[in-house]
């Protein structure tokens, strides 16, 4: 077997593994370099590339290339020019017909009458990342599962962070393995609107009939029920009846359920009966993803480097991400040129608020100093008690600074459990309540940090 059918197969059984969008983006211009002696040298486009594949999915490389060729004991990956394999040309250069093409822009706008669900949004088109990988685990859960585990599910996170695009991803999944089931999505504002139609035209038993009868329920943006009495006590017993009838209900807010004001105990507390978990800001190597991901769908033409500088620069919002690549492209082909660097920035300036520049690095940098230990020990597995303090202070400032997620901060501590970043961030949290000597150190420690950036 050559080298470039066994990338092939392996490039077949990877593919099952991970997303679409996130296949597409990371394995495309991959091959194999070398194999001899146990060892495959895999080639990949770009730093980039090779960072992610050897973070992300080393595992699943490792596992199909061993289902191929079991003598395969290890995996080295390093930049090399793209090639032009007949592999390569099989998975990636698949160019839809036009027609294909105008049906797909056609599904942005449709919306299913009967479950108010707009196909484009699936799973594979959701980019993974250490941002959002334990609301789209929870979702693939929930999706083999129905009603069995996680159950309400609860996803909470500010605005443009792909919740809607997991909810309604969530509902087409189940549709189309579940044909049979009954799905309806909605936003809290058009139940509200929907009851008080419905008591003002007196069929409030139809509407009640009609939210009892779904197999699962999406309920986006429940922040909104805030203050509708009425409605919060009429979704509690809808709530109830499919709760007890072993049906699913989903929920998203910008908020967790303890955050949000004027919302009765009662339902509160339904909201926090399965599984919470937010969505935070996108980390850099997540947003690069997602520019690309963006790019191949759409099938715009930048440089790598302008693609680098919108990651760079875009912190905030997956939406914010994508109408900034718009703004680039339209003004790349009304020039009819490449976007100079200097340019880019200064369009993107306009619409971008500036955000400090701290990155997790410098903050760990910083603690080590503070605590006078070595930065690399705040990365060892160990329980001293002159590490653990600084390694949970770094990790509760990473999260409450930075708005890290819990799976990425693990994963920037030498790979360790996400569990292990709560349990840092709670117990801090906590201990700030009642320590004055631990709130002067951590002013302290942004004091320094946030001096580096002027």
């Amino acid at each position: 077997m050559t080298n470039e059918e066994l990338w092939s197969r392996a490039l077949t059984e990877i593919e099952l593994a991970v997303s679409r969008a996130n296949f597409v983006t990371w394995f495309k211009d991959t091959r194999i370099l070398n194999f001899a002696e146990g060892t495959v040298t895999v080639g990949v486009p770009n730093g980039f590339s090779k960072e992610w594949l050897e973070n992300k999915f080393h595992k699943f490389i490792l596992k199909s290339l061993r289902t191929q060729a079991p003598e395969i004991r290890a995996i080295n990956y390093s930049i090399a020019t793209p090639s032009t394999t007949a592999a390569a040309k099989i998975k990636f250069k698949k160019e839809p017909p036009p027609l294909q093409e105008e049906q797909l822009e056609f599904k942005d706008f449709y919306v299913d009458p009967r479950t108010n669900l707009n196909p484009k949004y699936t799973l594979d088109t959701f980019i993974v990342g250490s941002f959002n990988e334990l609301a789209h685990a929870a979702a693939q859960a929930v999706i083999k599962n129905l009603g069995r585990v996680y159950n309400p599910l609860f996803i909470y996170g500010g605005v443009g962070l792909g919740k809607t695009h997991l909810l309604q991803a969530i509902g087409n999944a189940v549709c189309k393995e579940n044909p049979g089931k009954k799905v309806n999505y909605i936003t809290s504002e058009k139940f509200s609107n929907e009851l008080v139609s419905s008591l003002q035209n007196n069929y409030v038993h139809n509407f009640k009939e009609k939210y009892r009868e779904f197999d699962l329920l999406i309920v986006d943006d429940v922040q909104f029920f805030a203050g509708k009495t009425k409605t919060q006590e009429e979704f509690f017993y809808t709530f109830n009846a499919l709760y007890e009838a072993g049906k699913q209900v989903v929920f998203s807010s910008d908020r967790s359920p303890k955050s949000i004001s004027d919302i009765g105990e009662r339902l509160q507390s339904r909201m926090e009966a399965g599984v919470i978990i937010d969505i935070s800001e996108p980390e850099y190597e997540s947003r690069l993803a997602i520019l690309k991901a963006k790019i191949l769908e759409k099938k715009i033409d930048l440089p790598e480097t302008t693609i680098e500088l919108m990651a760079l620069l875009i912190h905030k919002n997956i939406r914010e991400l994508e109408g900034a690549l718009n703004t680039i492209n339209i003004q790349s082909k009304y020039q009819n040129r490449v976007l100079t660097q200097d340019e880019v920035k200064i369009i993107l300036s306009k619409n971008i608020k500036p955000k400090n520049a701290v990155t997790p690095t410098q903050i760990i940098k910083t603690v080590a100093e503070f605590y006078d230990i070595q930065e690399k020990a705040i990365y060892e597995h160990t329980r001293k008690t002159e590490v653990v303090k600084p390694r949970q202070v770094a990790m509760y400032l990473i999260r409450e600074d930075l708005k890290g997620s819990y799976p990425f901060i693990g994963q920037k501590f030498g790979g360790m459990d996400h569990t292990t970043a709560i349990h840092a961030y709670e117990k801090i949290l906590r201990e700030l309540k009642s320590d004055a000597k631990l709130e002067d150190e951590l002013k302290s420690i942004r004091n320094k940090y946030q001096n580096l950036q002027k």
